[in-house]
């Protein structure tokens, strides 16, 4: 008998077909049967019910495995095992199996109510109604028989495939063999049983040899039934299924794959996509890293990593291998309080009991041990389940969280490791049809005695409607069955909490960053990617529940209502979030209304006025995703400027583009694709000389499809699509290097260049150098010792890479996948870019850099890589303007700093030459240097900073800077004690550094390395540093600087170690290095200091020298700035006659000019100190002519010199007195000052009779007489007009400190003969003039008649 192309044979009581090649059954739709057809052991199995002939003999018949089978291109024959009835024979024949269950079917036109929250599917009757009154079914013809037009097989591949699925591993292609203990001829020990057997699934014991014998065809069956069809598809399609079969079916939908519960369980593990378990206990399989199958895919026991069969996991056996395995190799009591972690101690200590599995439900109890605070507590768990995936949950502990709490993990793991000790009962309605009118009357009544508390009301109301024939109840045919499964209409994907996701992300939104809240979104985001890498629906799904919780975020309308940014950790989530929708978009398996759905709430997100925008402004955007890469030079910036671009703008961009290119398809189906010998014309672009494909699509565009391939789990095709794209950058990069050889002249003469790439790679939205990198370096990652890595393990472990061969069709090909990666993160770091627009995009490059160079520094070079370093160094200086070390850039070009100090160092040990180049090269800041300068050699040493006035700015120049300082410091640093590399370096720095502050920091760095504690000095670094300095000197001798005075301190320090030549340099070359101030306060007396002639055990000549060259300085900078520097040049002159002479007269000469009274007291008072008595009296009185002091400066700082200088003139004798009395008249107007310098004067001078030549009478003098009766009445006169002027504007909280200064004028009123005449007119007239001032007057003639 034949069908759809093949033949059917019959085995026992089974039918077995034969099918065409591949090609004649992969019909449109069938695509996803197509691909377990190649995941499977090169079969797909499907089974249904169904009887032999009579007289039928077995006679299997089984064709041997074609090419594609075998691994091979040429296409596969697909097995199919079909049970279904054939018209021949009763239908009660003897089948050999236990007796068929009849298969629940509809009746036409039933509809059937939409699915229940709790994914409860409708049991029909089996067979006729078994209750009164019910109408008899009409049975439905049998379906189509054909594999491939079977409706169910287009349900289960009802997604046209892109991709075709990797290669499975050879661990993979083993089918499983059973456990010992359980072991059966046919391999499916119990399957008639209630228990769950050992039958095709189970792994062996630790030591036990294996069985080689295959699972049973049932078993096989089974196992692709239970995962990729609903078991109502089942029911309708085959009228009768035998029990085993039934029993087979439920057994093996439930999840067999511990990675899956950890996924929903815990944070993202780290780990690649498909990486393996390694061997947790003996016997484990290896497997070979490849792409995960899809969530819930049958994986053969023993083999795929955690993907336990029957029995336990080899790889996750128990105990402390369970634990171990789990927990990706961390130290003990990392990721501890995770569920996953805490449901295994669970498992382990034998909490679960009381595990029932009723068809596709599984129950059981869970007991916390007690503990010090808290009894023990049991907790009753509930899991449904339908194709191998958790479809619900339930749990008494009342868990709020996204993830399984420990109690579901344990209960999971517990079915998955020992699943012989699984009660598995068929679902409940099975049960119920085999019961009579007795036995369920029975049953009823004890259900409800048993829990009539909870049950007893909701009985009634059932009984009441199903008696009452209106009923809605008993419109419907059948019942509800939670136990039976999912239902063909019910979304088959894991049990996802949406309430929680929402109520988590809002909640850390509401936290603002704080609390840990953006590193909780970061580990959301990252179980998205890991979603999307097992193949899970539910990453789109919890992708957008995050997303509109992003767009509720109340502060999106607050920063555009008051104009300001967001911060940087929340723009750096909302660029995950975009590039997360990318993924999604460029899904290589998308269905295409999937896609339309998206896509529309994508724009929808996209058009509201408070969605970010994708660089955080409104300028100038760069060009979209399906944009060229190439743009015309003669672009200006304004004409390509377009509407706003949002985050989710390059996400909608991606409905442009499809994965149906035949070029395409070709470089990632295949390692060995290389150009065919006859190339058509349209052909020759698309590879190499070499042969090899190339992909040419712009370069951002072509790296986000490599992601999306990483992110969905292919990654060998995202491998093999890498490959060719650094290809096509090669062939990019040789043909500029071709274009700017022939332009190199002209671009030499004119010294600029135009922008050559707007677009830059790193910092980009879609990180396309960083994609690639990791691709690759993922290819070369060292395999842990353990295949789940959780996100908050305590060690950061450097990750360890090996040398793996490219897989290319090019014989002569003999790289690496890392040599490839370090390649093109020097392709895209060292690519001419012109600096972005905004605050948060230029700090995104500058982010962006380090964290590719941070992934750089971890690779080990070798041989291999640093012959790439080299070769892609060489390159980058000769790419001219396309390289951002060629010899012309832009003047707005990215500086290379960061990248060239990388560079200089891996290299430096290999070739210094070509290090020091490089880096010599990559000084350069163009825009700060002022071309016509730069390129002038009459100015080497061009330091005005010219910042750019347009616009954009640069907001990040000052950490832009620092990393050129950096990039010299690193230079210097290496090249201590080699004269000539230090000179050249120096220069640069000189050029190119224009920042004082940052030359001052190299300077103080250069003189730290050469002068260590534990060793002598290294002069040339010295030398450097003293450059340095004096550069520095240069540059702020005009400018406000605050570290002025420390850089000059620090000059001197650094002169002084290199020698006294240096220190007389910079005394005779002081005009260009330092003020006057800093030369004599600073300069000149640090040199001549006691301390630095021990220092440098200097001789008589050399301090003779310096000393003259002191003084020198001294004299010139008094000349030059006389209030400043006369006081410090007769102190550094003091010791020399002459020269302390002319200090002296340069004092006496300034004094007529601007000196001010202060700076001559301080001098005179010097004067004074050093004995020259008459010379400090001739500055006093100048001073004294420089002074005026009002009425009411009664608190003037000058007071006290002026008491001083007449102290100085009293003792000096009376014709001093007399000279200075007349000058202190006229410039003192405070009444109170001058009575206190008259009372000073009556008595005798002091210091009179130690003064040479001068003798005392020891009278006191009079004040009636000269000179101080016009002291006197200066003083009298002084206090009247004070008083009069304090009278104009007082206040009556005055009045007593006025009195009291009354007082002080009397005293001052009595002093002559008819004092006390003239206090009292004064008086009088006070009284006469204030006479309204009552109250005061009234305290006047109180005090003082």
């Amino acid at each position: 008998m034949a069908t759809a192309g093949g033949r059917v044979f019959l085995l026992g009581h089974a039918a077995v077909l034969f099918g065409p090649p591949a090609g004649a059954l992969e019909a449109p739709g069938a695509g996803r049967s197509s691909a377990l057809a190649a995941r499977g052991p090169a079969r797909a199995l499907c089974l249904c019910s169904g009887m032999a002939a009579p007289g039928a003999r077995p006679q299997p018949v089984l064709a041997p495995a074609s090419p594609r089978a075998r691994g091979g291109p040429d296409g596969a024959r697909r097995l199919a095992l079909v049970l279904r009835p054939t018209s021949a024979g009763p239908s009660g024949a003897s089948t050999g199996l236990a007796p068929a269950s009849h298969s629940g079917r509809r009746a036409r036109g039933f509809v059937r109510p939409a699915p229940s929250p709790q994914r409860r599917r409708w049991a029909l009757a089996r067979g006729a109604w078994p209750w009164p009154g019910s109408p008899p079914q009409p049975e439905q013809p049998p379906p189509p028989q054909s594999v491939s037009q079977s409706p169910a097989m287009a349900e289960g591949g009802e997604r046209e495939e892109l991709l075709s699925p990797p290669p499975i591993s050879p661990a993979k292609r083993l089918c499983s063999w059973p456990s010992p203990q359980a072991h059966h001829p046919r391999g499916t020990p119990g399957a008639a049983g209630g228990g769950a057997g050992g039958g095709g699934g189970s792994c062996l014991a630790p030591g036990a040899r294996p069985h080689l014998q295959p699972e049973s065809l049932l078993d096989c069956a089974a196992k692709t039934v239970a995962e990729k069809w609903a078991y109502e598809r089942v029911e309708e399609r085959f009228e009768r299924i035998p029990e085993p079969v039934q029993r087979r079916i439920v057994y093996w939908s439930f999840p067999r794959n511990e990675r899956e519960i950890c996924m929903y369980s815990s944070f993202q593990y780290r780990g690649g996509p498909g990486a393996g378990a390694a061997a947790g206990a003996a016997g484990a399989s290896p497997v070979e890293e490849g792409p995960p199958p899809p969530p819930g895919a049958a994986a053969p026991a023993g083999s795929a990593p955690g993907a336990a069969g029957a029995g336990a996991s080899p790889g996750l056996g128990a105990g402390t291998g369970a634990a171990s395995g789990a927990g990706g190799g961390s130290g003990s009591g990392s990721g501890e309080g995770l569920p996953f972690r805490r449901g295994i101690r669970l498992l382990d200590s034998g909490s679960v009991e009381n595990v029932l599995q009723v068809g596709f439900h599984l129950s059981g109890t869970v007991t916390e041990a007690a503990t010090a605070s808290e009894p023990a507590v049991t907790y009753k768990v509930a899991i449904s389940f339908d194709r191998c995936k958790i479809t619900s949950v339930s749990c008494g502990c009342g868990n709020k969280d996204i993830f399984y709490c420990a109690h579901v993990v344990a209960l999971s793991l517990y079915r998955i490791r020992k699943p012989e000790q699984v009660k598995l009962r068929l679902p409940i309605s099975e049960t119920l049809f085999q019961m009579n009118r007795d036995q369920l009357q029975k049953f009823i009544q004890y259900l409800i005695t048993a829990h009539h508390t909870e049950v007893l009301p909701t009985a009634q109301k059932l009984a009441d409607e199903i008696l009452s024939s209106n009923s809605e109840i008993n419109q419907v045919n059948g019942a509800p069955d939670p136990t039976a499964g999912a239902s063909i209409d019910d979304e088959n994907c894991w049990h996802l909490d949406e309430e929680q996701v929402k109520e988590q992300v809002k909640l850390f939104l509401s936290q603002g960053g704080y609390y840990g809240s953006g590193k909780q979104l970061n580990s959301m985001f990252a179980k998205v990617r890991e979603m999307l890498r097992m193949r899970d629906s539910n990453g789109a799904r919890m992708l957008t529940l995050i997303t509109e919780q992003f767009m509720a975020d109340p502060r999106l309308t607050l920063w555009r209502q008051q104009g300001t940014s967001m911060t940087d950790k929340c723009r750096q989530l909302w660029d995950e979030l975009g590039a997360l929708w990318v993924c999604i978009i460029l899904n290589p398996h998308c269905k295409l209304e999937e896609k339309s759905c998206w896509l529309q709430q994508l724009q929808k997100w996209s058009d509201l006025d408070i969605c970010p925008l994708e660089d955080g402004n409104y300028g100038h955007e760069l060009p979209s995703i399906t944009n060229a890469l190439s743009q015309s030079a003669s672009h200006s910036p304004d004409s390509l400027s377009r509407p706003r671009r949002t985050v989710f703008t390059r996400a909608i961009e991606g409905r442009e583009l499809h994965w149906q290119d035949s070029h395409l398809q070709r470089i990632i189906s295949s390692d060995i694709y290389t150009a065919p010998a006859c190339q058509r014309e349209n052909e020759r672009l698309l590879f190499n000389s070499h042969g090899q494909p190339l992909w040419l699509e712009h370069v951002p565009t072509a790296c986000a499809r490599v992601d999306a391939l990483r992110s969905h789990g292919y990654p060998k095709e995202a491998l093999r699509l890498t490959v060719a794209i650094i290809n096509t950058l090669r062939l990019q990069q040789q043909r500029q290097l071709e274009i700017y050889k022939h332009q190199k002249k002209e671009l030499l003469q004119r010294g600029t260049t135009t922008i050559t790439n707007l677009e830059g790679w790193v910092g980009h939205p879609l990180d396309p150098i960083g994609c690639l990198f990791l691709t690759l370096t993922e290819a070369c990652r060292l395999n842990d010792d353990s295949y789940m890595e959780m996100s908050d393990v305590n060690e950061s472990r450097v990750p360890v890479y090996q040398h793996v061969p490219v897989a290319s069709g090019c014989p002569s090909s003999n790289e690496s996948y890392l040599s490839l990666a370090l390649e093109v993160a020097l392709m895209g770091m060292g690519q001419q870019r012109v600096m972005p627009e905004g605050l948060y995009a230029q700090d995104k490059v500058c982010r962006n850099e380090e964290q590719l160079l941070s992934q750089l520094q971890e690779l080990q070079l070798d041989e291999e890589l640093v012959q790439t370093l080299r070769k892609q160094c060489i390159l980058l200086l000769e790419g001219g303007p396309f390289s951002g070390l060629g010899e012309v850039i832009h003047r707005e070009s990215v500086p290379m700093h960061t990248f060239a100090k990388y560079l200089f160092s891996a290299l430096l040990p290999h070739d210094p030459d070509l290090s020091y180049k490089l880096a010599l090269r990559a000084m350069r800041l163009p825009v700060l240097e002022n071309s016509s300068s730069a390129s002038d050699p009459a100015h080497p040493h061009h330091r005005v900073s010219v910042v750019p006035s347009r616009y954009p700015r640069w907001l990040t120049l000052g950490h832009l800077e620092s990393q050129q300082c950096e990039l010299a410091s690193t230079m210097l640093t290496a090249a201590k004690g080699d004269t000539l590399r230090l000179r050249t370096i120096l220069e640069a720095i000189q050029k190119h550094i224009h920042s004082s502050s940052l030359i001052f920091k190299l300077a103080q760095d250069a003189f730290k390395i050469a002068t260590p504690t534990d060793s002598s000095a290294d002069s040339t670094l010295l030398n450097v540093a003293l450059e340095l300095g004096l550069q520095v000197m240069r540059m702020t001798l005009s400018t406000l600087n605050w570290r002025r005075r420390e850089m000059v301190r620090w000059l001197v320090t650094c002169a002084t170690e290199v020698g006294v030549r240096a220190l007389v340099s910079i005394l005779q070359s002081w005009y260009t290095l330092f003020t006057p101030t800093e030369a004599t306060s600073i300069v000149a007396a640090t040199a001549v200091s006691h301390t630095t002639i021990l220092r440098l055990s200097l001789d008589y000549p050399q301090r003779e020298e310096l000393a003259s060259c002191a003084r020198t300085l001294a004299l010139q900078c008094a000349m030059k700035d006389p209030q400043s520097c006369a006081l410090s040049a007769l102190t550094l002159c003091e010791k020399d006659h002459i020269a302390f002479e002319a200090a002296y007269q340069i004092a006496i000469d300034a004094a007529a000019g601007g000196m001010t009274h202060s700076q001559l007291f301080t001098i005179a008072r010097y004067m004074e100190l050093r004995g020259y008595p008459l010379r400090a009296f001739k500055l006093a009185s100048l001073a004294m002519s420089h002074l005026n002091l009002a009425y009411n400066q009664d608190t003037h700082p000058a007071i006290n010199d002026v008491l001083w200088a007449c102290a100085l003139s009293h003792s000096l004798g009376k014709n001093e007195l007399a000279a200075l009395i007349p000058l202190v008249v006229k410039s003192v107007h405070c009444a109170t000052v001058l009575s206190d310098i008259l009372r000073r004067c009556t008595v005798t001078a002091p210091g009179l009779a130690g003064i040479p030549g001068r003798r005392s009478s020891g009278k006191l003098m009079s004040t009636d007489k000269a000179p101080l009766r016009q002291l006197l009445d200066a003083t009298i006169n002084a206090y009247i007009n004070t008083t009069h002027s304090r009278l104009t504007h007082i206040s009556p909280r005055h009045y007593g400190e006025f009195i009291e200064f009354l007082s002080k004028a009397r005293e001052t009123f009595l002093l002559p003969q008819d004092g006390h005449l003239q206090f009292a007119q004064f008086i009088d007239n006070l009284k006469q003039i204030y006479k309204g001032k009552k109250k005061l007057m009234l305290l006047v003639r109180e005090r003082f008649g």
